[in-house]
């Protein structure tokens, strides 16, 4: 039990958390939609020429830095013009649909005749996709079940150019994801209305979340049985101190940054005025951008949508009287509709083809393949190990080992122009995240490396993210986080209460620091543990303050654990332009010396996995409808060496709809019902 939740310790591997791993982060809300896939993009004149990131050897020095030394280097730096850029200076990646000619036309239609009979599909048909629950950012094989970005993303560029395809048809249910993806794919339905063909919208549970997506369609359509949920956003904070005080654990919390509050999860009954302060700062961020996305998607005053919310309408009625969808129909309505529209015959069956047999078309058929340069991306998503668990599931982490093999094979090979590494993570491992640090920042030094944050980059994520030659975040990102927390329990007084004894024999002044739990620290002990905290910290801002070239006051000041947004991390300097994936592909193209209108061929070297253990995990997954919930825990229990992270119980979530309480909170429920 003493080994349950030790986030950063001497002589154990130490983690960095961010401080709000359940936060349902948020991205940027674009007036301009960017796309995922810019070689069909177009870029204005005058953009400078393409550059690396100069990186001093002191950058590989773990010892901190001084401010003197930090100074000079950022003068270095400044001189070999890494510093300064704005985020004008970056290509923006926004998608300009073009007509195609003739001949491109004939050659598409060509290839269509050659297509395997699964990728075939009727002309005039729709596609119908239904976004629900979870969505990964990471590729799945067809033996996975749920949904991915990236697949959503193409499917969504495919049938802009697909002349098979007449529209979209998309059903909305309630999402349990990130805001960020959410803004992904807002950005994708905008950039897929360029094409002048329809996209319609059919939402049965009207959260904020669902309606943001479902707004951005050229139509909404809702039943009349339909839930409104547009009340507002919460932020929610979970302590267990008062949970252990009952059960006679003593949590001994070093957080290394007055803003780190994972640390305050375990030993606190409340909010901390930090925590309070930064939680708001994200709060209104998010309910800011929510607003004036769903402004400019519906045509309404921003203060004329905030005062319809704080009306708390439940009626699906009031949302067709304000115009906020277009009409209440069953999903069978808005089907005879679209057959209407279509000129199909009222007895026949609308054509459609679903997400899952779209998703297997390729797109060298629809002429969308790219050209002969090619640009790397590696995906990172999940919390940070070193090594791979006995019970991990594919995708569900970032393992050192493998990402650094992937990192190393674009380092060695003459074929990609550059990398973009996609990071979608809390956390973890703090020795992981220095050796994928590491690598990433040797691969740096050989070609442009460009770091996408996608809902998350915070602490072990954003130390990542900072090796890269530039940083691209959405604007409500959660990244920073930039601290460390150490943890260790005394279970003398539980051990009291079950009657359980132990007694431990050592050598060496301190052996005991982290094995003898049935004790508190003695005075030389909680020194030491204080020390080595700091001294991790130490490391983490320095090398924050060198590889963005800025002094180390400077970082301090933005450093202390603090979770920024995107916005607000650009505005600070630790992010160098907002925006998604496609700005990324754009400022890549842009440092490899690739024209910008030019096509590229994106390589994902984070392809699932077709081994027969993962298919057999992802069958099991389908048919025994194993809870992600317990999976994931399983999989943290079971990290190397028995140290786990652990990110305190902070969400954002919409009114009226379920909490997600933390695991170890409700094992911790259920430990208390079994002793009354």
């Amino acid at each position: 039990m003493a080994k349950l939740l030790l986030l950063h310790a001497p002589h154990v591997i130490p983690r960095f958390s961010s401080s709000s791993r359940s936060l349902v982060s948020a991205s940027a809300l674009y007036r301009r939609p960017l796309l995922v896939n810019p070689q069909f993009s177009h870029y204005g004149p005058g953009l400078r020429s393409p550059y690396n990131r100069r990186f001093s050897a002191r950058a590989f020095d773990d010892s901190p830095a001084s401010s003197t030394e930090m100074e000079k280097e950022k003068q270095e730096q400044l001189l070999d013009g890494v510093s300064g850029k704005n985020d004008e200076d970056y290509p923006t990646g926004e998608m300009e649909y073009e007509n195609r000619n003739a001949w491109e036309i004939f050659v598409v239609k060509l290839r269509m005749l050659f297509a395997y009979p699964w990728q075939r599909v009727r002309k005039g048909s729709v596609l119908t996709m239904t976004l629900r629950g979870q969505i990964s950012d990471q590729l799945k094989s067809r033996f996975n079940s749920g949904l991915s970005l990236p697949q959503l993303s193409e499917n969504f560029v495919k049938a802009a150019y697909d002349p098979r395809i007449a529209g979209v048809y998309l059903h909305i249910d309630p999402l349990s994801c990130g805001w960020g993806k959410v803004e992904e794919l807002r950005r994708h339905i905008l950039d897929f209305k360029k094409s002048g063909k329809f996209i319609v919208g059919y939402i049965s549970i009207c959260g904020l979340k669902e309606f943001y997506l479902g707004c951005a369609c050229n139509e909404l359509y809702a039943p009349p049985s339909a839930y409104s949920f547009l009340y507002g956003l919460t932020v929610q904070a979970s302590f267990l101190g008062g949970v252990f005080e009952k059960v006679g654990i003593e949590p001994q919390v070093q957080r290394i940054g007055k803003y780190k509050s994972a640390g305050d999860q375990l030993s606190r009954k409340n909010i901390s005025e930090e925590n309070y302060e930064m939680l708001s700062v994200l709060l209104d961020n998010i309910y800011a951008n929510w607003l004036d996305g769903v402004s400019d998607s519906t045509g309404k005053k921003r203060e004329d949508v905030e005062n319809f919310i704080n009306q708390g309408v439940y009626e699906i009625e009031k949302l067709k009287e304000e115009g906020l969808i277009k009409d209440i129909r069953y999903d069978d309505e808005v089907i005879a509709m679209l057959k209407e529209r279509l000129g199909v015959e009222k007895d026949k069956k609308l054509p459609t083809v679903d997400y899952k047999k779209y998703s297997g078309v390729k797109k060298w058929t629809l002429g969308l393949s790219g050209g002969r340069d090619q640009i790397a991306i590696i995906r990172a998503g999940g919390s940070i190990s070193r090594v791979k668990g006995p019970l991990s599931t594919p995708g569900s982490a970032i393992i050192a080992e493998q990402l650094i093999e992937k990192i190393r094979s674009v380092r060695e090979s003459k074929k990609f122009k550059a990398a973009i590494i996609r990071i979608d993570s809390p956390g973890g491992d703090a020795l992981a995240s220095d050796l994928m640090w590491r690598e990433i920042k040797l691969l740096a030094e050989t070609k442009p490396v460009i770091a996408s944050m996608s809902d998350v980059a915070a602490s072990g994520g954003y130390y990542m993210a900072m090796a890269a030659n530039t940083i691209v975040a959405e604007n409500l990102t959660l990244t920073g986080s930039i601290g460390v927390v150490t943890a260790r329990f005394t279970l003398a007084k539980l051990y009291e209460k079950i009657g359980f004894n132990k007694e431990t024999i050592s050598r060496g002044k301190y052996a005991e620091l982290l094995g003898a739990e049935e004790r508190p620290f003695k005075p030389e002990e909680a020194e030491l543990f204080e020390k080595s905290a700091q001294h991790a910290y130490q490391l983490f801002r320095d090398k924050a303050a060198l590889s963005r070239s800025m002094p180390v006051d400077k970082m301090e000041e933005v450093a202390q654990g603090r979770v920024w947004t995107g916005r607000d991390a650009h505005s600070r300097g630790l992010v160098d332009a907002l925006g998604g994936l496609s700005r990324a592909i754009a400022i890549a193209k842009q440092k490899a010396n690739i024209p910008l209108n030019k096509k590229v061929t994106l390589v994902e070297l984070s392809r699932p996995s077709t081994s027969l253990p993962d298919i057999l995990s992802g069958i099991g997954s389908s048919v025994i409808g194993v809870d992600r919930t317990l999976k994931g825990l399983l999989d943290e229990l079971t990290i190397t060496e028995g140290v786990q992270a652990r990110m305190d119980g902070i969400m954002f979530q919409q009114l009226g709809r379920d909490s997600l309480a933390t695991p170890i909170i409700d094992l911790l429920k259920d430990y208390l019902s079994s002793l009354r």
